[in-house]
């Protein structure tokens, strides 16, 4: 597919850091040392602190699902969202268990590419992992449109592991099996990648960094369990036109295969704490 052009697309609607770092975080993605030296730090770097912050509360089950990962071809993982950390646990634990892939999670624009900590923080903890950004200023709608092709485009040339989450927002509901309703942008980055959808349940991680780290280490933390699923079966969707409906089907398809391991987690969850 054609390469979208973020910088175009958003005009002077971006600041001048804005378009810094777009451009500066595409060229990693292209194939090349920088590229090779980001897939190892994430492998052995990223995973081995997520691993180290996470690994007394960590519970994984459903693995026998998953299918055999070609380091040639590209997967999205399907996730619901309740912490800032969700697909970092989850990716951290495949990565360390031998996925090469590189590692692509669209995010919210607003800090990771407005502000200079934010882009720290993008390279630091994720090896700029997070990319596309997403704009949530109406007036950039064109913008997202291409950030949402822009990740089906790498996932599409294979080689890349994409985290999204179909609710596109954290679900802040007190009950963690409700989802969010589905959002039709991730349908499009699945019908324009073609690539297999995990889907995959998360459950007892926390918003606060310093002291979901802390409770991993002195016996306080809540158990975080990990439960995925078989690849989700589309049917004819992709064979149909594209269209916001059939967007919206195949990410309302992805959102039910997460609710579907929800019961499953709470069995798990239920049983270990007995």
């Amino acid at each position: 597919m054609d390469s979208p052009d973020l910088i175009r697309a958003g005009g002077d609607r971006l600041t001048a850091l804005e378009r810094f770092n777009i451009r500066a975080i595409r060229r990693t993605f292209e194939p090349g040392a920088v590229d090779a030296a980001i897939r190892w730090c994430q492998r052995h770097i990223g995973s081995e602190w997520i691993t180290l912050a996470t690994r007394n509360l960590l519970h994984v089950h459903g693995l026998d699902r998953l299918p055999p990962f070609d380091p040639n071809v590209s997967y999205i993982c399907a996730a619901n969202h309740r912490s800032f950390f969700d697909l970092y646990v989850v990716t951290g634990y495949l990565v360390k268990h031998g996925l090469p892939h590189r590692l692509i999670f669209p995010v919210r624009a607003e800090f990771f590419y407005d502000h200079p900590l934010g882009s720290f923080v993008n390279g630091v903890m994720s090896f700029f992992a997070m990319y596309p950004p997403i704009f949530r200023d109406r007036s950039r709608a064109a913008v997202n449109l291409a950030g949402l092709d822009e990740a089906a485009r790498l996932v599409k040339r294979g080689g890349a592991f994409l985290g999204i989450h179909p609710e596109g927002r954290r679900n802040l509901d007190s009950d963690p099996y409700t989802l969010l309703p589905a959002q039709p942008g991730v349908g499009r980055i699945i019908f324009n990648s073609g690539a297999t959808v995990i889907p995959v349940f998360v459950n007892g991680l926390v918003n606060d960094l310093p002291k979901q780290v802390s409770s991993n280490f002195d016996g306080t933390g809540t158990p975080i369990h990990i439960v995925f699923g078989h690849p989700v079966d589309f049917g004819d969707l992709l064979a149909q036109r594209p269209s916001p409906r059939v967007y919206r089907a195949l990410a309302d398809r992805a959102r039910d295969a997460i609710v579907a391991l929800g019961p499953e987690e709470r069995e798990y969850r239920a049983h270990s704490s007995s």
